[in-house]
């Protein structure tokens, strides 16, 4: 695994962290009421010192108190080692595999769109009007990327009377850029690719030279989008829960 594919999980971990979050025995237990499924799961970043099941209960009472059920993340680099091959054994389903593609050098467009800047509000209501997010989810979403410790960059590429073509949000962290929540309101027209371009030049001219981001699995059309732009795929997450796949 490449180092620029670590770098692109921690900062998506900063990325998508929700003021609900706490750490039991190593993991990262997160709980936002939002629709981002990486803000409602655990992350098993370390192995603690408690044996599996009773970590796994303590997990549980946690997402029970919260009104939420019970999902872990398992990425390349979760801990234990072996722990997707143990919930397995459990009888734990799989579901909502994700990619995370890099772009190892970032050429700027030399003529990029204009964009609007949107407050996190505003922003967390255009992309979940377009989504069919509930009032709840839209506030959760808008409270996580008012909060994240690093800062959110939420835009809408609109035509020429101001009418939504697309939205999309990038987060800034050194010479890295993470692109987020890219939504089309007009499918299929090219706009999703022009307001990727436009995030890439700004986040050039704030000091980003690489970019990573996260595409589900079985997304051909957005996956042939972000490889005509030159991201390549790095690794593969997907999630487990004791319950139903998840909503």
């Amino acid at each position: 695994m490449s180092p620029l594919a670590l770098r692109a999980e921690l900062a998506g971990l900063d990325a998508s962290a929700p003021p609900q979050q706490a750490d039991i025995d190593g993991w990262l237990i997160r709980l936002s009421p939002g629709k981002a499924k990486r803000s409602r799961c655990i992350n098993a970043l370390r192995e603690g010192s408690l044996p599996l099941d009773e970590l796994l209960a303590r997990c549980q009472q946690a997402y029970d108190a919260a009104g939420l059920p019970l999902a872990i993340r398992v990425t390349p680099w979760s801990q234990p080692a072996d722990l997707d091959d143990r919930l397995t054994a459990k009888g734990w389903g799989a579901f909502d595999a994700a990619d995370v593609m890099l772009l190892d050098a970032l050429v700027p467009d030399t003529s990029p769109v204009p964009l609007q800047a949107l407050s996190a509000p505003a922003y967390a209501a255009t992309v979940g009007a377009l989504r069919g997010s509930t009032a709840g989810a839209i506030d959760a979403h808008a409270e996580r990327i008012a909060n994240a410790p690093v800062t959110y960059q939420g835009f809408a590429l609109n035509d020429g009377t101001g009418q939504l073509l697309a939205c999309g949000q990038m987060v800034v962290d050194g010479d890295l850029v993470g692109l987020y929540d890219i939504a089309s309101a007009v499918p299929r027209q090219g706009h999703a690719d022009r307001l990727c371009r436009a995030l890439l030049t700004l986040a050039h001219a704030q000091g980003a030279r690489q970019a990573y981001l996260q595409v589900g699995s079985d997304n051909a059309i957005a996956q042939r989008l972000y490889t005509r732009m030159g991201f390549v795929f790095a690794y593969r997450y997907h999630y487990r829960s004791p319950e139903a796949v998840l909503a």
